[in-house]
C-alpha cells in the first residue's frame, strides 16, 4: 500500500525515525527465554560453549555483560499452572482424607509403588496371622508336621503347612482365590475359617480400589488435552476496520470435542480508586470465532478473535504501550471428549512479548480434490504474515475514523469566474483540512505527542484504507 506524499509538510508527517525501522512491531516470540549454556553471561558458573577449533561460541541475540530477564507467568505454554501451595495447616491430613484423588494426581512411579506395596504388605500381614494361628494350635511342632499327621492322628488348621513360607503362599492363594487345591483350611479351627473370609473380602476391595486408581489415571482428560493445540503467538491486526487480538486453536484427533467453549482472561496489576493494589487482577475478555459466540464447532483449526473496542482493556493501548506493559492472557478451552464422555480443559497463555502486532495467521484449511475432503496443514499452524496495521491504539484509530467520516463531507464554497459573472458553486473535500490542522500541531521544532507519532508515523498507514465503524 503506497503513501500519498503531496508536499514537504506531508513528508514531515511521516517521521524519518519510522523510515529507519520496520513498519510493523514484531514482538519476540519468547521462545528463547530459557537460558542455555551458550547464552549465559560471563559471570555465571556455567562454562561457555566452544567451537571445534577451541574458540568461544557466543549467542547472537545475547550480548556479554547482560542478564536475561525471566517473565513471570501464571500458566505455562503447555497448560501447567505455575502455582505452589505453601504454609497449609494440616496439609497431609487433608490430602489423606481424599486418598483416591491424591493417588490419581501423584506421579506414576509413586502410584505403581503404592500399588505393589498394597499387595505385598497385605500378603505378609495375613501370612503372619496364619502363622500365629498354626503356631498356637501346635501345627508347627515336629510331631504335627504333614508327614507325621496321619501317624499321630493330628488334624491341623490348614493342611500342608510346614513353615512361614508355607503360610505366605497360602496367604497369596487365599487373597486372590487361586485355589491350587494343595493347601486348604479345615473345620478344626474356627478362627482360620473367619480369617479366610476376611482376607477374601479384603483382597476383592484392594483389587477394585487399585484398579480403579490406575484406570482413572490412564483415562483422565488431562491426557486428551495433549492433542489440543494453541498457536505459539497471538497476533493483532485489523478486521473490518477494527483492531483485533487473535490466536488459533486446533484439535489433532478425529474424535472431536463436543460442546467446545473458549474463554480468555487478562491477568494484570491494578490499583483501585481507594488505593487497593491487586497484583493478579483477572479481567474476562470477550472472544468469539467467525461471527459466532464463544461456543465452537470444532472440526478444524479456528481463529479466536477478541475485538478491541470500548469494553476491551486494550482499547487505549498502542503497540509501544504493549511492549512496556506487563500482563498475561490466559486462554482456556473446555469441552467433552467424544470417545469417553469426560469433561476436559486445556490451557495456555500469552505474555506481552508473545503478541505480534501487525501480523495475521495464514490459512491452514484447503480442499483436496483428489481425496474430496478438506485438508488441514498443521505445518503452517503457527505461521503468520505481516499486514499493514496502524500502530496507534484502538481508541485513537476510532477517533481518527470519526474525524474522517465527519470531515469527508464536501464543503460548499462560492467563487467567481474571470469575467465576473454569476458565482459558481464548487465542492472540495474537507479531509485535507484535518491534515492541515495536524500539520500546524506538528511543525518542526515542536514537541509531538505519542498519539500523533503512533497515528501518523507509519510507513504503511493510508487514510484511504481506514473504514469507519459500522453503525
Amino acid at each position: 500500500m503506497s503513501v500519498k506524499r503531496e508536499s514537504p509538510s506531508d513528508q514531515y508527517l511521516l517521521s524519518s525515525s519510522w523510515d529507519q525501522h520496520p513498519p510493523h512491531i514484531v514482538i519476540s516470540t519468547g521462545s528463547d527465554l530459557t537460558p542455555s549454556p551458550c547464552s549465559m553471561s560471563p559471570g555465571t558458573p556455567t562454562s561457555p560453549c566452544r567451537t571445534p577449533n577451541g574458540s568461544i561460541r557466543r549467542s547472537r541475540n545475547f550480548r556479554p555483560g547482560t542478564t536475561r530477564r525471566f517473565r513471570r507467568r501464571a500458566v505455562f505454554k503447555h497448560g501447567e499452572v505455575n502455582v505452589i501451595q505453601s504454609k497449609l495447616s494440616r496439609r497431609k491430613l487433608r490430602f489423606l482424607q481424599d486418598i483416591f484423588t491424591t493417588l490419581v494426581d501423584t506421579q506414576w512411579r509413586w502410584t505403581l509403588l503404592i500399588f505393589a506395596l498394597s499387595f505385598i504388605l497385605s500378603w505378609l500381614g495375613f501370612a503372619v496371622i496364619w502363622w500365629l494361628i498354626c503356631f498356637t494350635h501346635g501345627d508347627l511342632e515336629a510331631a504335627h508336621l504333614p508327614p507325621h499327621q496321619e501317624e499321630n492322628n493330628w488334624s491341623p488348621c490348614v493342611y500342608n503347612i510346614y513353615s512361614f513360607a508355607s503360610c505366605f503362599l497360602f496367604s497369596i492363594e487365599t487373597q486372590h482365590t487361586i485355589g491350587y487345591g494343595f493347601r486348604t483350611t479345615t473345620e478344626e479351627c474356627p478362627e482360620a475359617i473367619f480369617m479366610m473370609c476376611m482376607q477374601s473380602i479384603y483382597g476383592v476391595m484392594t483389587q477394585a480400589f487399585m484398579v480403579g486408581i490406575v484406570f482413572a489415571k490412564m483415562t483422565r482428560p488431562k491426557h486428551r488435552s495433549q492433542t489440543l493445540l494453541f498457536s505459539k503467538n497471538a497476533v493483532i491486526c485489523q478486521r473490518d476496520g477494527d483492531l483485533c487480538l487473535m490466536f488459533r486453536v486446533g484439535d489433532m484427533r478425529k474424535s472431536h470435542i463436543i460442546g467446545a467453549n473458549i474463554r480468555a482472561q487478562l491477568i494484570k496489576c491494578r490499583t483501585t480508586k481507594e488505593g487497593e493494589f491487586f497484583q493478579q487482577f483477572q479481567t474476562e475478555l470477550a472472544v468469539g470465532t467467525d461471527g459466532c459466540a464463544s461456543d465452537l464447532f470444532f472440526i478444524w483449526p479456528m481463529i479466536v478473535v477478541h475485538k478491541i473496542n470500548e469494553d476491551s482493556p486494550f482499547y487505549t493501548m498502542s503497540a509501544s504501550d504493549m511492549l512496556h506493559e506487563r500482563f498475561e492472557i490466559v486462554v482456556i478451552l473446555e469441552g467433552t471428549v467424544e470417545s469417553t464422555g469426560q469433561s476436559t480443559q486445556t490451557r495456555s497463555s500469552y505474555l506481552n512479548t508473545e503478541i505480534l502486532w501487525g501480523h495475521r495467521f495464514e490459512s491452514v484449511v484447503s480442499y483436496n480434490k483428489e481425496r474430496q475432503s478438506y485438508d488441514v496443514d498443521y505445518r503452517r499452524f503457527n505461521e503468520t504474515v505481516q499486514v499493514d496495521t496502524p500502530l496507534c491504539s484502538a481508541k485513537e484509530l476510532s477517533e481518527f475514523c470519526k474525524y474522517q467520516e465527519d470531515l469527508s463531507i464536501p464543503s460548499k464554497e462560492f467563487h467567481y469566474d474571470i469575467g465576473g459573472a454569476s458565482p459558481i458553486l464548487s465542492q472540495k473535500p474537507r479531509l485535507p483540512l484535518l491534515m492541515d490542522n495536524l500539520r500546524h500541531q506538528l511543525l518542526p521544532g515542536q514537541k509531538r505527542s505519542q498519539s500523533h507519532n503512533h497515528l501518523l508515523g507509519m510507513r504503511h498507514f493510508d487514510t484511504d484504507s481506514i473504514r469507519s465503524h459500522p453503525e
